[in-house]
């Protein structure tokens, strides 16, 4: 099933995604959902970002192959740092290079969506509160990111959370490709099955934190290839079973 959200007639609604036609649905993806009329197809229909998080949780280095080419030890538990949710757009939005960075990265990632309040469970049951999978670019102020102690800033500009263009839930995480592409040039390729901390506990690590509540969103980490974006580039992230995201950079 693919979920979207979507601005129709001065409203957000949610939808369901049958080929390239829309539907409107009774109810919310987080409780009953029914699929109701037709609105129209994929390039009829406004789409937003997937879910409207409390909270963005991203985790740094979660690849190898991405530690080596930062020049970081492997971690030997997750990483995780927060992005807010203004930082959140949908596919096709754009993503605004802020003045006072002068190198902005991309960095593609497998997004975990949350369907219902979850806190300490267990790596074993921590797939029962997924929703979803969708794609995310976690866009990051790189020369920001190595002068400051810690990370917020860099990672938290408006704009820089692009998610989308839908949630597809029924989906194995474990082994599915991802690619991050700059113009149509592939630059990252890989594999989540090379993941440091898969899926399930990266859910686990985080719910012994803090509370999850539906919608929230987990970036799961990205591999080796991040790069420099420059104002007029178009970025994508393509992730096998969902589909692929687009933004373009002002």
């Amino acid at each position: 099933m693919k979920i979207v959200r979507f601005a129709w007639q001065g409203e957000t609604r949610y939808g369901l995604v049958e080929g390239d036609v829309v539907y409107t649905v009774e109810g919310d993806p987080f409780g009953t959902l029914e699929q109701r009329e037709r609105i129209g197809t994929l390039p009829e229909v406004r789409l937003l970002a997937p879910c409207a998080p409390t909270k963005i949780v991203a985790v740094g280095l979660n690849y190898a192959d991405h530690a080596a080419e930062a020049h970081r030890e492997i971690p030997t538990e997750p990483l995780i740092f927060l992005k807010p949710p203004s930082a959140v757009i949908g596919p096709g939005e754009k993503v605004a290079y802020p003045p006072i960075s002068q190198r902005v990265d991309y960095e593609a990632e497998l997004a975990v969506v949350i369907g219902r309040q979850v806190r300490n469970i267990s790596a074993d049951e921590a797939l029962n509160c997924v929703l979803g999978y969708t794609c995310g670019n976690d866009i990051t102020a790189r020369d920001l990111q190595r002068q400051d102690e810690q990370w917020t800033r860099s990672k938290s500009f408006d704009t820089f959370c692009p998610l989308g263009p839908w949630i597809v839930t029924h989906l194995d995480p474990n082994d599915l490709s991802i690619e991050g592409r700059a113009n149509g040039e592939a630059r990252q390729r890989s594999r989540t099955r090379h993941m440091i901390f898969p899926v399930p506990q990266l859910i686990h690590f985080v719910a012994q934190v803090m509370t999850l509540q539906p919608g929230d969103v987990i970036l799961t980490g990205t591999p080796a290839g991040v790069g420099p974006l420059q104002r007029g580039d178009r970025v994508e992230v393509e992730i096998e079973g969902i589909g692929v995201l687009e933004n373009r950079v002002v």
